[in-house]
């Protein structure tokens, strides 16, 4: 499992004309989902994620987590996450998960994320989506659950 995360001052996104999901201080996370991830992964990803102190304090040091900024997280699907380009010019999805597979991992961050987190705000898996961001810092991670 993959994710990209990017601490913002604000997030959204539209779908159709229609903002679907939209959240002050943060995180906006892209999630892409591999052929090999399981639920552990998910569990995995979300623990890491929530104790990230990637948040300054009064000192300037990166020292606070979510929580401690009361910020809030919009959640994206993304399997483009899984694209490789070593052959030729034109990126291969061949190795992010099958949709139903990757859907069902989703869900279960959603959920995962949800205990936590009653607010959380989402994309919406498959759509065409537009997302808008005002970055913070900009500070942004590429998490890989095979890291951790």
């Amino acid at each position: 499992m993959r994710a990209i995360l990017q601490t913002v001052k604000s997030a959204s996104v539209t779908i159709d004309g229609k903002i679907v999901g939209a959240i002050d201080r943060g995180y906006l996370i892209y999630l892409g989902v591999g052929p090999e991830d399981t639920t552990d992964e998910v569990v995995k990803l979300w623990n890491k994620i929530r104790k990230l102190r990637v948040f300054m304090d009064a000192s300037g040091k990166t020292n606070l987590d979510l929580a401690a900024v009361e910020g809030n997280v919009l959640l994206v699907s993304q399997f483009t996450l899984f694209a490789s380009i070593k052959k030729g010019n034109r990126p291969s999805f061949a190795t992010a998960a099958p949709p139903a597979m990757a859907k069902k991992l989703y869900d279960t961050m959603v959920d995962l994320v949800k205990k936590d987190l009653p607010d959380l705000q989402t994309g919406q898996f498959g759509a065409d989506m537009l997302v808008a961001s005002v970055n913070d810092g900009p500070f942004t991670l590429w998490i890989d659950t095979d890291e951790l």
